[in-house]
């Protein structure tokens, strides 16, 4: 890191490695020193570290006792931690198509022993939205005055193009816009939920208390961004569509498409629902500006991935050429949403390391150093060569 230029490392702290029992054990003394360490190297090197206490998972005693996220029994445990990455596709994975432990769901969304894909995704997106706010809470009155750190939350942001010009398609861009990225963020900023979704779901989506909205009051310092790919979205509210990601009435009645008329959207890559798709970077950034009243926005991941294959060779997967090409596009759409006035504050490559990529271990790789898994030597790739030039060709000089 230190090599590459950069002055911050984004990092996730294991929950379960901390407290393995969440409150109801002891702390692990070990994973407590294991941070340690990680943040004073970190800060040797002059690296502000980033830190991501919840990234997915979780102790399984929560789990165990009572159901974690189902449960408003969470945010008793979350004032310990800051906050969530991407709780949008957590709750679509773990309790919508239960790919994500977890695992609950219900048919036609997955094929889970337990689970119901209709109502528990908005039950536990309603308890993280109240465990965040719960954190936030404790940090402003316990921590915020002697750190004078700053505190956010971070959501899988993807820009939704509608397929055309029709007032119908724009409508449906807009509620899968309200249904991923507004389900969280509406209720953080604004105290509820975004009128689209209320106006489908009803009943079934829960209510916030008068002291849990004023609990929600200054929820974020900052909004972090994962952005990758964009789609194609088209109405399904008033046309038929067939069944797929975003159809059903409790996912907002819309469909998605990476192609238009057999053109997709931006380049293909080896990562199926990845699309290069730059001017995406700059759309939704300005969504979010304008939607948001222009709070501070940190790019918290973007990047490309690859599919190792059979036959490649260590040399094929440095010569990541792709990668720069990616970055290059994105960073240069970000500018020119900075330029217009987005208050964005930071920018995180995914990632620096090869690492293991969730339920596709060791199979993709998104990052600017080759990991050899057998001896774990790290080598540059010649994004690390071009984002190092990058780093050093934008910096502002000292005055």
């Amino acid at each position: 890191m230190e090599s590459l230029g950069v002055n911050s490392y984004r990092f996730s702290i294991s929950w379960a490695r901390i407290l393995p029992k969440g409150r109801f054990g002891n702390v692990n003394v070990a994973g407590i020193d294991f941070y340690n360490n990680l943040i004073d190297a970190l800060l040797l090197k002059g690296i502000k570290p980033f830190v991501t206490l919840t990234h997915i998972d979780l102790p399984q005693e929560i789990e165990d006792r009572y159901g974690s996220w189902l449960s408003r029994e969470s945010q008793y445990n979350y004032p310990y931690w800051v906050t969530f990455n991407e709780p949008n596709f957590q709750v679509k994975f773990g309790y919508r198509e239960g790919t994500f432990p977890p695992s609950q769901c219900s048919f036609p969304f997955g094929n889970c022993t337990s689970g119901d894909s209709e109502k528990e995704p908005f039950i536990a997106a309603h308890n993280i939205i109240l465990s965040h706010a719960a954190a936030v809470h404790f940090y402003r009155s316990k921590y915020e005055a002697k750190q004078g750190g700053s505190i956010g939350i971070v959501i899988n942001a993807a820009w939704f193009e509608p397929i055309s010009s029709s007032m119908a398609d724009k409508l449906a861009a807009e509620r899968a816009q309200c249904f991923t990225t507004n389900w969280f963020l509406d209720p953080i900023v604004f105290g509820r939920y975004p009128p689209e979704m209320q106006s489908i779901l009803g009943s079934i989506l829960p209510e916030f208390s008068k002291t849990e909205k004023e609990m929600l009051k200054k929820g974020l310092d900052f909004i972090g961004i994962n952005h990758y790919s964009s789609y194609y979205v088209q109405d399904c509210m008033f046309t038929a569509c067939e069944p797929g990601t975003g159809t059903s009435k409790t996912e907002g009645l819309w469909a998605q498409s990476y192609q238009k008329n057999g053109i997709p959207i931006g380049e293909p890559t080896d990562v199926d629902w990845l699309y290069v798709y730059p001017g995406g970077m700059e759309k939704i950034i300005t969504y979010v500006k304008k939607r948001f009243n222009n709070t501070p926005m940190i790019i918290t991941e973007n990047g490309y991935g690859e599919v190792t294959k059979a036959n490649s060779t260590i040399e094929d997967s440095l010569q990541d050429v792709n990668r720069a090409k990616y970055m290059a596009g994105y960073l240069d759409s970000l500018s020119t949403a900075i330029r217009k006035g987005a208050d964005v504050r930071g920018y995180f490559a995914w990632s620096l390391l090869d690492n293991f990529e969730w339920e596709y271990g060791f199979t993709r790789r998104f990052r600017l150093h080759h990991v050899d898994f057998k001896t774990l030597k790290r080598t540059p790739k010649f994004s690390a060569t071009w984002y190092k030039n990058f780093i050093a060709e934008s910096k502002i000089p000292d005055s």
